[in-house]
């Protein structure tokens, strides 16, 4: 796999999801998920810039969901 740090992609997820994310803290989860390419450009831009927040936020989530269960399966398999 590659190098994302998926303990500290979970960790900010679940405060995302539970609304207890700091204003940093969802900035670094949109980050790791934009640095790694897994949202585009024009959602990690919106969200910067505050338009359509909520839906980029609820897209995000998924996605970091996504990643991690294909982490945990991989782990599964390796192990």
């Amino acid at each position: 796999m590659n190098n994302l740090d998926y303990s500290r992609l979970s960790y900010l997820g679940d405060k995302v999801r539970a609304g207890n994310a700091s204003k940093v803290e969802k900035d670094e989860f949109m980050s790791i998920l934009y640095n790694d390419g897994k949202i585009s450009p024009v959602q990690y831009n919106d969200y910067i810039s505050n338009r359509n927040v909520e839906n980029i936020i609820n897209t995000a989530l998924a996605v970091g969901a996504v990643l991690l269960i294909g982490y945990l399966l991989s782990e599964v398999i390796k192990g």
